[in-house]
């Protein structure tokens, strides 16, 4: 399709072209200097900062790129959101019971997000859910005073012990049976302490979900109790006269659910099970629904697995009106209602900035007038192809180049054409499609045989930072992120480019991006500038990122800072952390940096004995290895 002409452009086309407007939420935006930045909403009006103003007072503060970056006022607004979105859905539908949000630590455990839910949703009385011993210790050091506790995952004495104690101290820590063998430790160990516990059941619904995590739903997820099991333990503890401690059911629905009836039926199935134990003498108080509120990653309100065909409003309407629909037939008292949303707790909240280093261009060095004499036909027949580039028709051009370019490889494999014929055989194609491609753009409608001239022609532009350690999930599980410039966005950005990052690794890269127009193997992006910092920022990042990334080829944790925008536009840095240092990385590894130098040492001194270096030189080089152990492990410009 014809693209706006360079010389028009403008940051609102920018911000067309990049979607910003779709997934940003509103907490993005594109100013007409050119900028990204973040929005804020305060009693007075909308408050805007923009982005690269954040990045200079970060690298004002020693932390260069890459760098995180966390907003507070981002978090702080998810869970008012989600809160105040079902106070108001259980005041439109006439729903009889109340509401209680939970943030699953899992989704990012890092102490700056836990520390501010905590301190946040007091007000609303947001509770923590916790699947291991260290989740569990992190939750009752951070829980407020009447925030639940969902108690999920495997459970050992200890981390009974520990809840049941929570329950002694007046908080409302629910241990979530996911299979029978967890039952008889948890009365084994109520008992001895004397403390009743408070228990819920996982139950399995056979409702599947769509989107990338479809196996936690249905008959075959991996944790919950078949209807057999749920029977069985209910009798279990109505023998024990237990039942009074069973008061609540867990569903998990699944994770990013696109489709809102997806989510209807599972809530429909879950309400069933509810109301017939509580005709039958249950004493249940909640229902809680677990995960599966989408985030929009592409902003095109569908059900593909990276969105949401639903808005938030309509998610809190669903559920509390399935809910009383189905049991007000069985004259069933409204539960409170649960939801653990994490990931649409979290993910606005924290960006991703990284400077490009270097780039890669496909196309043509150097282009003669003919061919030499010697020249084999097909590179002839490439020559005249490139020079009635605007004649021949685009489709048949470019097959025919891209037969050619083949047959010419497969001669140098065969040692018929030389080294020096490829290479201006490989030009002549570079050429040839660089002139298609031009052609192409002013189409309106483009044949799908076309559809890799543009790809093949991309640019490769080198990114200081790690896929593997800061977006695992983009390498593991095909997740997209929106990806954009923070500057220079009133530009014509006229290269099309994939992005590697700086592991030694094919798969450190990013080659599926988000833009208005879909989903594209190829981001549009400007040329760089010598000697200034070309700087992209991934969004919409916070969910599980954080805490998965590994050390591949020893990149380490990027520089992190916390901020705080004010209504008078002005922020304030809450919190800063450097990143890991080689040093540190290798410490995580068992080495120690110290018998690293000591064993430099040594070798040193074996050259200073042998002549290599003389004793100058070697006080030098252990200099700069000691000083390489403290840096940080990215890319640092420097002065050559």
């Amino acid at each position: 399709m014809a693209q706006k002409a360079k010389t028009s452009w403008s940051a609102a086309d920018s911000a067309q072209l990049y979607g910003i407007n779709q997934w940003g939420g509103g907490n993005f935006s594109v100013t007409a200097a050119g900028d990204a930045t973040v929005s804020v909403p305060f009693p007075g009006g909308e408050v805007q900062v923009p982005l690269p103003e954040i990045v200079q007072a970060a690298q004002d503060r020693g932390h260069s790129l890459p760098l995180l970056l966390r907003i507070e006022n981002l978090l702080d607004a998810r869970i008012r959101l989600i809160n105040e979105s079902f106070y108001a859905a259980i005041k439109e539908t006439g729903y009889q019971g109340s509401y209680n949000g939970v943030y699953p630590v899992k989704v990012n455990q890092q102490s700056a997000v836990i520390e501010e839910v905590r301190r946040y949703g007091a007000a609303y009385d947001h509770g923590l859910e916790a699947g291991s011993k260290a989740e569990l210790l992190l939750c009752l050091a951070n829980l407020n005073e009447n925030g639940l506790l969902i108690c999920n995952g495997y459970k050992d004495r200890e981390f009974i012990d520990l809840g049941l104690w929570a329950n002694k101290l007046g908080y409302r820590c629910f241990f979530v049976i996911e299979s029978p063998a967890e039952l008889p430790l948890i009365l084994k160990r109520s008992a001895n302490a004397g403390i009743r516990p408070l228990i819920g059941l996982r139950i399995k619904i056979s409702a599947q979900v769509g989107g990338l995590w479809t196996e936690t739903s249905g008959d075959r997820s991996s944790f919950g109790l078949s209807t057999a099991q749920l029977i069985a333990t209910v009798d279990q503890l109505r023998e024990l006269e237990m039942l009074d401690c069973l008061q609540l059911l867990h569903c998990h629905l699944g994770s990013q659910i696109p489709d809102l009836e997806d989510i209807r039926a599972g809530v429909r199935e879950a309400s069933r099970f509810y109301a017939d134990l509580a005709t039958e003498g249950v004493p249940l108080r909640y229902l809680d629904l677990g995960g599966g509120l989408a985030v929009d990653y592409i902003g095109n309100q569908s059900k593909h697995s990276h969105s949401r065909n639903y808005q938030l409003s309509d998610y809190c309407r669903c559920i509390a009106q399935t809910i009383k629909d189905t049991l007000d037939l069985n004259t069933v008292e409204h539960p409170i209602i649960v939801t653990e949303s994490g990931r649409a707790t979290v993910a606005h909240s924290s960006l991703l900035f990284f400077n490009i280093l270097d780039v890669m261009r496909y196309e043509p060095i150097s282009i003669p007038v003919q061919s030499p004499t010697t020249a084999h036909p097909l590179v002839a027949r490439q020559l005249l192809i490139y020079k009635n580039a605007e004649n021949v028709d685009l489709v048949a051009g470019y097959t025919e180049a891209m037969e050619n370019r083949e047959q010419i490889r497969e001669l140098f494999r065969a040692g018929q054409i030389s080294l020096r014929e490829r290479s201006l055989a490989e030009n002549l194609f570079l050429a040839i499609a660089q002139n298609l491609n031009e052609r192409r753009k002013q189409l309106e409608q483009e044949p799908i045989t076309l559809s890799g001239l543009q790809q093949s022609l991309a640019d490769i532009y080198y990114g200081n930072f790690s896929v593997f350690q800061s977006l695992p999930d983009s390498w593991a599980i095909g997740q997209m992120f929106p990806i954009m410039p923070i500057h220079r966005l009133n530009e014509y950005p006229e290269r099309r480019a994939s992005i590697s990052d700086l592991t030694c690794d094919c798969d450190g890269k990013l080659d599926r991006f988000i833009l208005s127009a879909g989903e594209s193997p190829t981001l549009p992006l400007h040329s760089l500038i010598p000697e200034e910092d070309y700087i992209l920022g991934v969004f919409l990042m916070g969910a599980y990122q954080e805490t998965l990334g590994d050390l591949h080829n020893l990149f380490g944790d990027t520089n992190v800072i916390s901020i705080r925008i004010n209504d008078d536009s002005s922020f304030d840095v809450t919190k800063e952390h450097s990143g890991d240092t080689i040093a540190e990385v290798l410490a995580m590894l068992e080495y120690n940096p110290t018998a690293f130098i000591e064993g430099f040492r040594d070798n040193l001194e074996k050259a200073v004995k042998h002549g290599k270096i003389d004793v100058a030189e070697r006080r030098q080089l252990l200099s700069q290895f000691t000083a390489c152990l403290g840096d940080h492990t990215y890319f640092k410009h420097e002065e050559f």
